[in-house]
């Protein structure tokens, strides 16, 4: 007797999760150093040390009533003001504690500006391939999620596409960069390009569209590439960050959203933000994380470990006769299939016990996701299984 929402919603589940579920019954039943799991974005980077020590800090020297009581729904103002000094430091913005709701992760930031924003019918645009959750937040809020077909030579985003998809339904478009699944990190060219476009288009269609910057893997980029900060070239822009990838706290489940005071009624924006946290059920985002992460917004992500997996599997890779555009950030690669029915690649894998993700997730079929987030040995143990993969289908 359950919602038919949610019956769609369970047929529809995340083959992420289903393969990470398939992973560890495979390690129970043939040992976990002989499973190659490339399913889910989970850090094998610990946390770093400075995590540690200012959860201790808080925990010794905090008042736990207050540390463990209620707070403002948006979280604690010296927390967000925290945050909001540390962009500016690094960003040249001028944003201060009222930009910033404290949020469950990006996941919970997303929904919550998602929440803000639709009304049922309302149109968001993705540019595929995009984590294919976004669906269901969309869903979450009536609103119909429309998708920009991928540019698979660059995973660059299509914006003469877009812009024939822009439409006075259109109240906000989700960018991710560095992106999940291609590791593509948008370039100042494209963004400024798409601002350009947004702007004029507003114009045109007498209405507001709202970019959403889904930024979990900002801190993760490569051979100094630089990551754009959209809020400088769109005024309309809702930044969304976790730090469960910076600081490998993927379950801890803690980030924040920037709505700037330039971007379109952005009082009532921030207002109803801080309420559609309360009444989505999440009340606030962790208190003592937000308290930890407070201590930690200089820490370092540990990007030379994942920039040696990507260059070993990179090249490992491509050696082998597999096509696929080198990652500049995030910890990501998509491959081409050699059989167009990428799944039949991904249950082809399984056979040598490598874990793959097919692009169909991302709504871009004949490629698949290999998430290099695993330690090194798992990568260099995996190679005689892509080998066998290389020879199965005489690439």
């Amino acid at each position: 007797m359950i919602a038919d929402k949610m019956k769609t919603m369970i047929q529809n589940s995340s083959a992420i999760r289903a393969m990470f579920e398939e992973g560890k019954k495979m390690a129970a039943q043939y040992g976990a150093e002989n499973v190659y799991d490339f399913s889910l974005g989970n850090p094998n980077v610990p946390a770093p040390a400075k995590v540690k020590e200012a959860i201790l800090e808080e925990l010794e020297n905090d008042d736990p009533v207050m540390l463990h009581g209620y707070m403002s729904n948006s979280g604690y103002e010296d927390v967000r003001e925290a945050v909001a000094n540390s962009l500016n430091k690094r960003f040249d913005t001028n944003f201060h504690a009222g930009n910033i709701v404290m949020t469950v992760g990006a996941a919970g930031g997303l929904n919550v500006a998602l929440k803000t924003l639709l009304n049922p019918g309302d149109e968001v645009l993705v540019i595929a391939p995009y984590f294919g959750e976004y669906n269901s937040y969309v869903a979450n809020y009536d609103g119909v999620v429309v998708v920009v077909s991928p540019d698979t030579e660059t995973f660059q985003p299509n914006l003469k596409e877009m812009e024939e998809k822009l439409t006075e339904k259109t109240k906000a478009v989700i960018v991710n960069s560095p992106n999940n699944p291609t590791g593509v990190v948008y370039s100042e060219k494209t963004i400024q390009a798409m601002a350009d476009l947004l702007k004029r288009k507003q114009e045109e269609l007498h209405t507001d569209i709202y970019l959403i910057s889904d930024e979990p893997y900002r801190e993760l980029a490569y051979d100094g590439v630089e990551v754009p900060y959209l809020t400088k070239y769109y005024e309309n822009t809702i930044v969304g960050y976790s730090f469960s990838k910076s600081l490998s706290l993927p379950g801890e489940r803690i980030g924040y959203l920037v709505i700037p005071d330039e971007a379109a009624d952005a009082e009532d924006i921030q207002a109803a933000a801080n309420v559609a946290t309360r009444i989505l059920g999440y009340v606030n985002a962790p208190s003592l994380m937000q308290r930890a992460v407070a201590r930690c917004l200089d820490a370092q992500a540990d990007v030379p470990y994942y920039d040696r997996n990507r260059e070993a599997l990179y090249t490992g890779l491509k050696k082998l006769g597999f096509s696929c555009i080198k990652p500049e950030g995030a910890f990501y690669l998509f491959v081409k299939s050699p059989v167009e029915d990428e799944r039949v690649f991904c249950q082809a894998a399984k056979k040598h016990h490598i874990l793959i993700v097919p692009g169909s997730s991302f709504a871009c079929p004949g490629y698949v996701r290999i998430a290099y987030c695993v330690s090194y040995e798992t990568i260099v143990n995996s190679m005689d299984g892509f080998k066998k993969l290389a020879e199965e289908f005489q690439l």
